[in-house]
């Protein structure tokens, strides 16, 4: 702890995000700020990323061991487990050092598989944000068969018909070295991968249950709300070149496939629109169509307000920053994550998926047609808002930080725990 001027403690709150997407990174960063100087003490630790995902802050991020971003996409393109065993006792002895420096009373966490190990081995209370449709509680009818190679193999029809068969094996090959390292360091395996994408003393969702239902959720799990970003950018002066043609917002994010983008421009150069692409700084091409744009980053949620329609690679960063503008979305998904996240918002009857795989300009135009004059989509798009705009995300972190770190005596966080390694 830290103390203020007029001799009271500042509870510190560590930050630590997993630095593969720009998602993972923002999200906390957003929350971070929620929180009263005055009152906390903000540390953020991350591997390296682009300094405009901590533009408008204070915060300066203490560096920490990340997979190499471009293999790790490479990775979960191919249906690859992202952490071996070795690489996740770096990621927690690194932790526990970074404990050791900052001794916070709280952590939180995005997609930082190794906290729920790092965290009770130091015996601190941890947070973790994930969206609900990974939830062990959320509501579902089974899981969406991402673009894994098995379907370039077989095709998506009978893919989809071996896929829940395989979806088990599939899991438990992704959880055992997680398992692994929770045994080497005297904790009980979880045994299922929702459980360790979940694991915390408290899980918190980036979501409203509106968009992503759950059943019979545990008192330490926690909608939030949508949780929003957009970097502090002033419009492109190139917007004054629409005119009066229809604004179309494309971006495929940090995780996208970039050959769909290809296609989505092509589609798009025949229509009479205005196109603005937020590359990321993954895209470039010399030559143009004349009603295409490119930059790297735009206010995202400005240019989202002005869209007819955004287009996205499915996952919740830039399909729910469209949706709190009620603007409805086409993704084009390739991740397990993104289909999660489209297949809510097909749900919701917000947007439309098409598979990236089978991404042709025929189905990207149909697909791009009906969201764009679907009065439909529109409105469900606008209801989405509407539960966006109910739940705070700042204001109900906040309110959750202060309830943890006023309830449990932060000296003792070890008498705290359960056999279990839980927070009672």
């Amino acid at each position: 702890m830290t103390r203020q001027s007029d001799g009271r403690e500042r509870k510190r709150v560590l930050f630590v995000a997993e630095a593969i997407t720009l998602a993972q990174v923002v999200r906390l960063v957003t929350l971070s700020q929620s929180l009263d100087p005055a009152r906390y003490d903000v540390h953020f630790a991350c591997g390296d990323f682009d300094a405009i995902a901590f533009s408008g802050t204070a915060l300066a991020p203490i560096p920490l061991f990340t997979v190499e971003r471009t293999q790790a996409l490479r990775q979960v393109e191919r249906g690859e487990r992202l952490y071996e065993k070795d690489v996740l006792v770096r990621y927690v002895e690194d932790e526990l050092r970074l404990f050791e420096r900052v001794e916070p009373d709280l952590v939180v966490g995005d997609f930082r598989l190794s906290l729920a190990i790092s965290a009770r081995r130091a015996g601190i209370p941890l947070a973790s944000l994930i969206n609900a449709y990974f939830s062990p509680y959320a509501e579902r009818d089974g899981f969406p068969m991402p673009d894994h190679p098995l379907v370039s193999l077989l095709g998506a029809e009978r893919a989809a018909r071996y896929f829940p068969r395989a979806l088990p094996a599939v899991f438990a090959r992704f959880v055992a070295p997680i398992d692994a390292v929770r045994k080497r360091y005297g904790l009980p395996p979880t045994g299922d991968l929702l459980q360790a994408l979940c694991d915390g003393d408290h899980t918190l969702y980036p979501d409203v249950p509106e968009l992503c239902p759950t059943r019979g959720l545990p008192r330490n799990h926690h909608y939030l709300g949508h949780v929003g970003w957009a970097p502090h950018l002033p419009l492109p002066d190139f917007l004054s070149d629409r005119g009066d043609r229809p604004l179309i917002y494309v971006t495929l994010g940090s995780s996208g496939r970039i050959s769909a983008l290809d296609t989505v421009l092509r589609v798009l150069s025949e229509l009479q629109v205005f196109t603005v692409v937020a590359s990321a700084g993954r895209f470039e091409r010399p030559h143009l169509p004349n009603n295409v744009r490119v930059t790297s980053y735009v206010p995202g949620d400005v240019v989202a307000r002005r869209a007819q329609v955004v287009v996205t690679n499915g996952g919740a960063s830039t399909s729910y920053q469209a949706l709190a503008q009620g603007t409805p979305v086409l993704g084009i998904p390739s991740n397990l994550d993104q289909y999660l996240a489209m297949t809510a918002i097909e749900r919701a009857s917000a947007g439309r998926l098409v598979r990236s795989g089978e991404a042709t300009e025929t189905a990207v135009r149909n697909a791009f047609v009906e969201v764009s004059s679907s009065d439909a989509l529109k409105k469900g798009a606008g209801t989405v808002a509407a539960a966006f705009a109910r739940a705070n995300a700042q204001t109900r972190f906040a309110d959750f930080v202060e309830g943890v770190l006023s309830s449990a005596d932060s000296t003792n966080h070890g008498r705290l725990r359960d056999s279990e390694g839980h927070v009672r």
